[in-house]
């Protein structure tokens, strides 16, 4: 009989982007996993992508807490639950330690396992499992979690991270296949395109923002280097910040809105990505992509990039990179493969 899980993670990009080398591991230690997930509507896309993933249950806690009393609320959180109570698990694992995650888990049937008080980010929550693992809290996040799932299913990780998203360089390495069959002109075409470059300089806070003229620095380098610019942005106000960025650049444009599985396609595409400490530029790195990243309001010593190319985690909470750091991770983008 395959042993049935229930994996609790909900948010956010990042964390989720952080979660997949643990999928990995439980599906290569426990073969016959049966493994479901319940995610944020909003980054449902992202468990769907690992192979060892069986359903993604989705919940709306960001929308519903809108206007949680409502009938149509009330009825999908009535929905919800009779779809957690419908399986028996034999496993039901909160990999984020919060009261609305054991909200979840306590719906759930099944033997529940989590953080104990000193390790969870929410100490209440850990009364609500059955079972409790200490692990540090201090860790990057891709190690507490894989260790989170080894304690559980009894087991020693080892090897580098597997994030499970090969279909995307698949994806990428088909389509170029194709592209080099259209002709000797397509193919030399080909030779001479550097690739394109991902950028993503906008944040929802002021104080996670790089400067400008450091930006646009970064720019033309990556322009002297033959790339292209795609600039992202999770909203109007982002895309206009963007525009202006490369108001009158050659080669640059800021990209319309995308699903996460479309932007994960462009940034599987890349040559290499630099942006703000952002899930986005978490899941370039996740893709195996020559990725920088610029931490200014957050630390990299819990969230550093991780992948299995080329990663910079540049800066600090209150200690910004200067463009000089930033331009020598660059130069070393610029050399992977």
């Amino acid at each position: 009989m395959p042993m049935r899980i229930l994996i609790v993670r909900t948010s956010s990009l990042g964390d989720l982007v952080h979660m997949l080398p643990a999928i990995s591991d439980i599906a290569r230690h426990v073969p016959d996993a049966e493994i479901d997930w319940v995610a944020e509507e909003a980054f449902a896309e992202i468990p769907g992508w690992h192979p060892a993933v069986s359903e993604v249950i989705k919940v709306a806690h960001r929308r519903w807490r809108k206007a949680w009393w409502s009938a149509p609320v009330r009825a999908e959180r009535q929905a919800l639950k009779e779809r957690l109570r419908s399986r028996q698990y034999d496993v039901i694992l909160d990999m984020q330690a919060l009261l609305k995650s054991a909200w979840l888990v306590r719906q759930a049937r099944g033997v529940r396992h989590g953080l104990d008080w000193r390790s969870a980010r929410e100490p209440l929550a850990s009364l609500f499992y059955n079972v409790r693992h200490r692990v540090e809290f201090w860790q990057p996040a891709v190690i507490r979690q894989r260790k989170l799932a080894g304690l559980t299913f009894g087991y020693q990780y080892a090897g580098q991270p597997d994030f499970g998203l090969q279909a995307f360089a698949r994806e990428v390495a088909e389509a170029r296949e194709a592209e080099a069959g259209g002709g000797e002109g397509r193919l030399h075409h080909l030779e001479a395109d550097k690739g394109y470059a991902v950028i993503m300089p906008s944040a929802s806070r002021d104080d996670k923002l790089w400067p400008e003229e450091d930006w646009r620095a970064v720019f033309r380098r990556l322009h002297e280097a033959g790339c292209t610019l795609k600039l992202l942005a999770g909203n109007e106000q982002e895309a206009q910040r963007a525009r202006l960025l490369v108001a009158g650049a050659e080669g640059a444009e800021v990209m319309p809105r995308m699903s996460l599985t479309e932007v994960a396609r462009l940034l599987a595409g890349s040559r290499l990505m630099v942006g703000l400490d952002s899930g986005l530029t978490h899941l370039s790195a996740a893709l195996g992509r020559p990725t920088i990243g610029i931490y200014r309001a957050s630390t990299p010593v819990r969230t550093p990039l991780v992948g299995s190319n080329y990663t910079a985690s540049l800066g600090d909470r209150g200690a910004s990179p200067s463009r000089e750091v930033v331009m020598a991770a660059v130069e070393q983008a610029l050399a992977a493969r």
